[in-house]
């Protein structure tokens, strides 16, 4: 059994963890260093690799996570790091690099741009590498030209360092292919199938089922939190807006944001576990309005649970939607107004929407699907040929993605 570990040094609470999380364990053997928040859907892929006979170790920062040594079978590694927007993850994923390039893991799997630039280290001590790309970071408008500049150099290394890169769109895929001629392992993120929930805790916040719109995310910028605020404030209704999150190192645009809170929009802190089920289950329409994204898990997880969808129509959201939800133009506020009306107006519209969406979940956005193809992926990255269970299942695209990296980084 080969042994493997991967390096998530992600930001816990930016939530393109939270939200374009890889499946908690994308280099999924022996070892694999994660970073997620608990109670998180990414946990679904962690779990499954340890019940498909791997280990998985998974890097944490001490600060935010239980001082516990196991969580569901993976093994959890704390280390500390600086609490600062710039280092905190660059300082935690050289300190995880570091650790693990003493445990003698055959595979160190980073995610996201920033890590990315740490991905030659194990190769110096004969550890394969891998990056899973959730997204193009350095596109987030709350990065400065510093930042961002360090973090398109993430995007180069993403492709140049590792000896497999993955990513969680066709999008994000062709780019790779076309801007820095490395051909990716396209490997999606999973979503969960939902049952209704009796409502019990959102009464305590004074919302009727069925009667709101709901939001789940990071308030930032580049979510479109601002323009969905306006959108709804355009509209004359008793149904009732909903956002769910917190900032992310956005202290002024989430306050700025809290000042529109009212009876009619409410603001939440992040929810999870019972209370996530039962306030994702007893909306009326889920909209995701953002500017830029790489796979959203809420918009996954909002489809997984019959809801009907509204996103911006950037393509990495089209790509998941189309023909199972509805889009708006990006940025326009009373498109987005329009639309809501729209679907406000039509319920079986929207429950004929939300099967839909439901259905293309259950088909193509799989956790055990996705675990599946994690680790046929991983293989090839190993160069090690695929155990006969798998090898009579194999993965075409990752199949041919495996074979244009091995050709690309021949010696």
């Amino acid at each position: 059994m080969p042994r493997f570990a991967a390096n998530l040094s992600m930001m816990f609470n930016e939530v393109p963890f939270l939200d374009r999380f890889d499946a908690a364990a994308k280099a999924g053997f022996t070892a694999v260093e994660f970073l997620f928040p608990y109670d998180h859907p990414a946990e679904e892929v962690g779990k499954r690799l340890v019940a498909m006979g791997h280990e998985v170790t998974v890097y944490c920062r001490n600060y935010f996570t239980p001082a516990q040594s196991a969580h569901h079978g993976m093994r959890l590694v704390r280390l500390p790091t600086i609490r600062s927007k710039h280092l905190e993850t660059l300082v935690h994923t050289l300190l995880s690099t570091a650790h693990a390039m003493t445990q003698g893991y055959d595979l160190v799997h980073y995610h996201a741009l920033g890590p990315a630039l740490f991905s030659f280290l194990p190769r110096m001590v004969r550890a394969r590498t891998a990056v899973t790309v959730q997204g193009l970071d350095w596109q987030r408008k709350k990065w400065g030209h510093i930042a961002s500049a360090v973090l398109r150099l993430g995007e180069r290394a993403s492709a140049d360092l590792p000896n497999g890169t993955m990513v969680v769109s066709k999008v994000l895929q062709q780019r790779y292919r076309e801007t820095h001629g490395a051909e990716a392992f396209y490997v999606p993120n999973g979503g969960l199938l939902r049952e209704w929930r009796v409502p019990n805790k959102i009464l305590d916040w004074g919302l009727e089922p069925g009667k709101y719109v709901l939001f789940l995310g990071r308030f930032s910028p580049e979510k479109g939190c601002h323009l969905l605020v306006e959108a709804f404030e355009q509209l004359n209704t008793d149904v009732k807006l909903v956002m769910a999150g917190a900032s992310s190192y956005c202290d002024d645009y989430s306050r700025e944001l809290r000042t529109h809170a009212s009876d009619r929009i409410r603001m939440l802190d992040w929810v999870s576990g019972d209370t996530l089920d039962e306030l994702i289950t007893n909306a009326m329409i889920f909209v995701l309005p953002s500017d830029m994204e790489g796979l959203s898990l809420a918009l996954l997880d909002a489809m997984g649970a019959g809801l009907c969808v509204l996103t911006s129509d950037v393509p990495e959201n089209r790509e998941v939607v189309d023909g199972a939800g509805f889009t708006f133009y990006s940025g326009n506020a009373a498109d987005l107004a329009e639309r809501l009306r729209f679907l406000m107006a039509n319920p079986a519209v929207r429950e004929a929407t939300g099967k839909a969406a439901r259905q293309r979940i259950e088909e193509q956005y799989q956790w055990g699907r996705v675990a599946g193809e994690i680790e046929k992926a991983d293989y090839q990255v190993m160069g090690w040929q695929l155990p006969p269970a798998l090898a009579k299942k194999p993965n075409a695209r990752a199949a041919a993605a495996g074979a244009g990296s091995a050709k690309r980084r021949a010696g």
